[in-house]
């Protein structure tokens, strides 16, 4: 299964691949290098497509989940709330998924330049906030852009309401997502460090 969106990339570059394929069998291009490490250009390109805008069916797990695949950077307590940070890496899945069953109260943009998003200042790159209305109060998801992964998408608007682990966006070529929870009703689960799957793995309990 892909990412919605995809097909607007996707069937182009196929379309290109099985059309180069065609002039090659029909002679109409000549079996010779340049024409050899075009198609072979091509196949590269539509394989990482394919694997970039993968969106495998998921079974949410308990708890907090992640909201993007990727690799734990930093896990804080700011104020009242945690927040928990996720690094995507280019070879992760790129949707993300809502950590908790919630309304989407509000969705916000801010937040200006593209620093490397492992870096703390990343947290003033541009963004989009997501916030939350859940049974446990308020919870924030934020897509935050890197130096190369500059494109946000949201599957959702204010007013929607999803299951936890249902698809809320994506960032087109990696980069950050962070979940704020109270930490009035839960605690993280999660070091830094640890790879995270987004709509299954558990980064924060409720406490008890």
């Amino acid at each position: 299964m892909f990412a919605p969106g995809a097909g607007r990339f996707l069937v182009p570059a196929v379309v290109l691949l099985a059309a180069l394929w065609g002039l090659v069998a029909l002679a109409v291009l000549p079996r010779t290098v340049p024409p050899i490490l075009l198609l072979a250009a091509a196949s590269v390109v539509v394989a990482f497509l394919a694997v970039f805008f993968r969106d495998p069916e998921r079974v949410a797990g308990p708890g907090v989940v992640s909201a993007a695949d990727g690799r734990v950077r930093d896990v804080r307590q700011e104020g009242d709330r945690w927040r928990i940070s996720v690094f995507m890496n280019v070879t992760d899945v790129h949707v993300n998924r809502f950590p908790l069953t919630a309304r989407v109260a509000g969705v916000s943009e801010g937040g200006h330049g593209f620093r490397p998003a492992y870096r703390p200042e990343a947290e003033h790159n541009v963004q989009r906030g997501y916030r939350l209305d859940t049974a446990f109060g308020p919870v924030e998801v934020v897509q935050m852009t890197g130096v190369v992964a500059r494109r946000l998408v949201s599957f959702v608007r204010p007013g929607d309401t999803r299951a936890k682990g249902d698809r809320l966006g994506m960032i087109v070529l990696g980069s950050r997502v962070d979940v704020l929870v109270p930490a009035a009703h839960f605690a993280p689960t999660v070091p830094v460090g640890s790879r995270v799957t987004a709509g299954v793995t558990t980064i924060a309990e409720e406490r008890s």
